[in-house]
């Protein structure tokens, strides 16, 4: 029996690894280079963008359906945790944040958001952590939104509640 390929609707809210939460518009039919190709069009709002995939492309892209309740919690208490901050090189560390943002699974951007965080009393962040931080903020915070049916502002806030309720737990004490 052959695998069946991933379906989605139009309304559906999808998760493109590369660009994060979109919706699907439209099914569209279209010849290209004598072939008949059928694609999902997808809208991403912020981006003001709109992608067509190949159906049969989408599970090797990486586009899945929103993640699944007992995932979001899992995100959710990674936010929780220690963040974790590696000695290496920031250009290394910059392209392993970058990668977990791109690779759409949602615990991973938890993650990257929980390491790049800093509370109002700990120190500045450069302005490279300062985007990236922002850029895994906003995926958790679109996926979070479409997941809760609410907007983007409101599951941010959400995110830095739980993010500055659990810095004072690992925040060093300078003696």
């Amino acid at each position: 029996m052959a695998a069946k390929a991933l379906s989605f609707d139009v309304g559906d809210y999808v998760v493109y690894p590369k660009h994060g939460v979109g919706r699907v518009i439209e099914l569209q039919k279209e010849q290209i280079a004598g072939m008949e190709l059928e694609l999902y069009v997808l809208r991403f709002e912020k981006e003001r963008m709109t992608l067509r995939v190949p159906t049969n492309k989408a599970e090797g892209v990486g586009m899945r359906k929103l993640s699944s309740n007992k995932t979001l919690e899992e995100a959710m208490d990674t936010l929780q945790g220690k963040p974790k901050v590696k000695r290496t090189m920031w250009s290394r560390r910059a392209q392993e944040y970058e990668a977990k943002i791109n690779s759409g699974d949602l615990v991973s951007i938890a993650e990257v958001t929980r390491d790049l965080f800093r509370a109002d009393d700990q120190p500045e962040q450069s302005y490279s952590e300062r985007q990236i931080f922002e850029a895994a903020s906003s995926r958790l915070a679109r996926e979070l939104a479409a997941m809760e049916e609410t907007d983007e502002p409101s599951a941010l806030k959400k995110i830095l509640r739980i993010l500055n309720e659990a810095a004072p737990k690992y925040v060093k004490v300078e003696g």
